[in-house]
């Protein structure tokens, strides 16, 4: 496994996923998932989880409704879901192979975090990390009409960093993500190369 992560020499911008790029949340997502659809007769597999990252709270519910062919009601399930993440949330670490390029470059280059998560959540996400102060540019499941793998996240951090897409690099974990930031004609490096997964283990 490659062990430093390094910065493409032509990149002018940096945009980072938070969730199991910045932040070692994956974990407790997949548990409160799981307990949640299990209430509604759902396995919640870490290969489903793992499909489905990236995309918002609401719309996840949605996936799973088509996906099983249930009927569940998008706000209550997530809602639950995201209680049990809150209550869990101060077990988070931060991924510090990743975190580390962020205070590293920390007022050198324009950095964003382009995330399918909601900004409250987001904010003390960043707290329990302590990079709360160190990223400006920060697109959450509010900002956007069309969440990963449609690039517009991608492309509002890059429009709000005054930064041309192309020259623009992305730290990702999820496929969802990756492909959005490909379809946004950026440099992409799937982290999850540096670091163990440990989800559901």
């Amino acid at each position: 496994m490659q062990k430093v992560l390094t910065i493409n020499p032509a990149a002018k911008g940096l945009i980072f996923d938070l969730d199991g790029t910045l932040a070692d949340t994956m974990p407790i997502h997949y548990i409160a998932w799981k307990n949640a659809a299990a209430s509604y007769g759902i396995d919640f597999t870490v290969e489903l989880f793992m499909e489905l990252a990236g995309i918002p709270l609401y719309p996840t519910v949605e996936k799973l409704n088509q996906i099983f062919g249930k009927n569940m009601n998008p706000q209550e399930v997530g809602d639950l879901k995201e209680e049990e993440f809150e209550r869990n949330m101060h077990l988070t670490q931060e991924i510090k192979i990743v975190t580390g390029l962020v205070r590293a470059n920390h007022g050198k280059m324009p950095m964003a975090i382009g995330t399918g998560g909601a900004r409250r959540l987001v904010m003390k996400t960043l707290e329990f990390i302590g990079l709360k102060d160190y990223i400006d540019v920060i697109v959450c499941s509010e900002d956007v009409s069309n969440y990963k793998p449609h690039p517009e996240t991608f492309l509002k951090c890059a429009e709000q960093m005054g930064i041309d897409p192309v020259d623009c690099e992305v730290f990702e974990d999820g496929n969802l993500g990756i492909q959005a930031a490909k379809k946004a004609g950026m440099m992409v490096v799937d982290v999850t190369k540096y670091y163990e997964v440990t989800i559901g283990k």
